[in-house]
């Protein structure tokens, strides 16, 4: 395999080098920063980009949307973010489209070189190698996201009702349960929600709009 590496740390960029390389892979250049491995990809055509987060020129995500820009330009170069922690934001944009050839490994988890290579081949495969802790953050900002999503099945069927204008004696009806369990529900609604005890003809307002907008 081809690859580039944009690391800004030398000493880490080195031991990448001599990693790769005595695996048996080439390793065509490497870059310290965002701007520079754009010209790399560029140049050289690699099977694979290792990209750090963090690197100059404001050494916050500067990696990572240069990863995105890589991603949109050359989508057959292979993408292996390596960070010290999860960029939520831009890693989700990351893996919102086709995650072949794709890769985000957390830095503290790599120490295994064996794992390493295989996640580096297989993404150079057009796999996807994603570190356990990525998913799991990605997935807990989807949860975030979505403010239904701590509902139970039950809880969202009432919501939508209420969303229907019924009132809690027909939602009883149509639900076939008593008054007293429409109320517990909607009293979970009003929590799970994070709508704070007020006027309830407010708060059942609130809920019904957390509804229409996811």
């Amino acid at each position: 395999m081809r690859i580039v590496i944009a690391e800004d740390s030398v000493l880490l960029r080195a031991g990448l080098t001599r990693l790769l390389v005595d695996a048996g892979e080439e390793v065509v250049a490497t870059v310290g920063d965002a701007d520079t491995l754009l010209e790399v990809v560029e140049r050289h055509s690699p099977d694979l980009a290792v990209v750090d987060v963090r690197m100059p020129p404001t050494h916050t995500d500067d990696g990572l949307r240069a990863a995105l820009t890589v991603r949109e330009r050359w989508p057959a170069v292979g993408i292996l973010v390596l960070s010290q922690y999860v960029e939520e934001t831009y890693a989700t944009e990351l893996l919102a489209s086709d995650t072949a050839g794709l890769g985000y490994l957390l830095k503290d988890r790599i120490a295994d070189v064996d794992e390493f290579m295989e996640a580096v081949r297989r993404v150079g495969d057009r796999g996807t190698a994603l570190d356990p802790e990525v998913v799991a953050q990605l997935l807990a900002r989807t949860r975030r996201r979505d403010p239904l999503a701590r509902l139970s099945p039950r809880e969202r069927e009432v919501l939508a009702l209420m969303a229907e204008g019924r009132s809690n004696g027909a939602i009883a009806a149509d639900l076939v349960v008593s008054a007293g369990a429409v109320e517990k529900h909607i009293s979970n609604i009003f929590t799970k929600l994070d709508l704070p005890p007020d006027d309830a003809g407010h708060r059942r307002v609130l809920a019904v709009l957390r509804w229409l907008e996811s």
